[in-house]
């Protein structure tokens, strides 16, 4: 059974970055009719908090990527142990007491040989008796013993790959104070779990390698593990520093549509165009990993306001009527009132906005060239109810009238009635104006 999951850490907001993960391991699960969890990696107390984990949920449930069941790693913390023990016990764990200032030394010593900055194993030559001597004075820490031997995969998106673990520093999974860290944490979860494909960033690669020897060790079978690519900023510039303000709770703010941002994102860094889907499930449908490749990704949060838009104009009346029945259009006048201004708006902000102006009026824009002009128009209006046909008759019996044709005759209408120079066919919107403008 195909088992995924999304891993973040409740020590901040989500960004446009974690979607990526998060989206990918969801369309896996949910194309295969599998299960996806929400794990939130909640092992550091200090970092993680109950605020940013609530933040995490509304985020997704706004995106619409529900999870089937929801773990924390703090509730899991016996479990570790257990592992931690049986890995003890198995020679693959050892007591390291190098503080972060020898290390440092050791490493800047390495480096001026021409040596990889590689961990000496230096613990593993201590005796019990200095072991003893040095926890008397500082607190142990442990390390996983990798096999130095090359670690292979298939990757789901990078294909072959293959590390060198002599190249690599044995991982530090327990700190001093007890902590159990992500690799440890996140491997045991993965197969006490089931997870049978593991999707995230690029830069896990290396983790990879450590994971495979630890779940091996565990005796456990691997899943299947894919890397995809990291994003850039829209001239390939690093996004990391951007990421505070492209939070996913920033982008619901600025009235991004969520399928606008689950269309592009589902096909960003791929060899597949971008497409605009109406629904999730027509994004699972179409969603493939293979067609992912490891090249950098670049994002521009620009081309998130066009789809949006073309989201929006897309919707019909009904999936707009919770929208509409909020900003308190009457049930009767939705249909209408949604088909005359759909054309027009960029963002569902937008909508209250034409609301407004169809329920209230405006101030009118009036030029001193138009003031007679307009004074005889508004005399000359036919008598309510409007329907479509008001605006044609309305406007033919002005030009007869007048002799004014083309912008001349239509222009100063429309700023009279909206106060804009564009908006929607005058036809559609003059029925729905429930205030007209007086001209002094």
């Amino acid at each position: 059974m195909t088992t995924t999951r999304f891993a973040p850490s409740p020590t901040g907001y989500l960004h446009i970055g974690n979607l990526r993960a998060a989206l990918f391991n969801y369309l896996i699960a949910r194309k295969a009719g599998g299960t996806f969890i929400l794990r939130l990696d909640d092992t550091d107390p200090a970092r993680s908090k109950p605020e940013y984990a609530e933040a995490i949920r509304e985020d997704l449930r706004w995106l619409g990527l529900e999870w089937d069941r929801e773990e924390t790693q703090s509730t899991r913390l016996g479990r570790y142990d257990e592992v931690a023990a049986m890995l003890r016990a198995s020679g693959r764990l050892y007591e390291c007491f190098e503080t972060p200032t020898e290390l440092d030394l050791k490493r800047k010593k390495q480096l001026n040989m021409g040596k990889p900055p590689v961990y000496d194993r230096a613990a593993l030559k201590l005796s019990e008796a200095e072991k003893n001597a040095l926890r008397a004075e500082r607190g142990g820490y442990w390390r996983f013993q990798l096999d130095h031997k090359r670690i292979e995969w298939h990757d789901g998106i990078l294909g072959p790959q293959s590390i060198d673990a002599a190249s690599v520093s044995d991982p530090v999974q327990i700190r001093a104070d007890g902590q159990v860290l992500y690799t440890l944490a996140s491997v045991t979860d993965d197969t006490d779990m089931g997870i049978s494909h593991v999707v995230r960033g690029l830069d896990h690669v290396t983790n990879t390698a450590t994971q495979i020897q630890i779940i091996e060790a565990m005796g456990c079978v691997l899943p299947s593990f894919s890397h995809h690519s990291m994003l850039t900023g829209p001239q390939g510039e690093a996004l990391s520093k951007r990421l505070g303000v492209l939070a996913l709770r920033d982008l619901r703010a600025n009235r991004v549509e969520p399928m606008a941002v689950i269309s592009l994102m589902a096909r960003l860094g791929s060899s597949r165009p971008v497409e605009l889907q109406s629904d999730m499930q027509a994004v699972i449908d179409g969603f493939d990993l293979a067609d992912f490749g490891a090249s950098p990704t670049k994002f521009d949060e620009a081309d998130l306001a066009p789809l949006s838009a073309r989201f929006l104009h897309g919707q019909n009346a009904a999936a707009m009527a919770d929208t509409l029945a909020d900003i308190g259009v009457p049930a009767d006048l939705a249909e209408r009132f949604w088909m005359a201004i759909r054309e027009n708006i960029t963002q569902r902000a937008d909508i209250a906005k034409w609301w407004a102006l169809c329920k209230n009026g405006t101030k009118p824009v009036i030029a001193d060239e138009d003031r007679d002009y307009l004074r005889e128009a508004l005399r000359s209006l036919p008598p309510r109810p409007f329907d479509e046909t008001s605006w044609g008759a309305w406007t033919g019996a002005l030009k007869a009238s007048t002799g004014r044709k083309g912008k001349s005759l239509f222009m100063p209408l429309r700023r009279a009635l909206t106060g804009q120079d564009h908006g929607p066919d005058m036809k559609l919107l003059l029925p729905l104006l429930q205030h007209l403008p007086e001209v002094d």
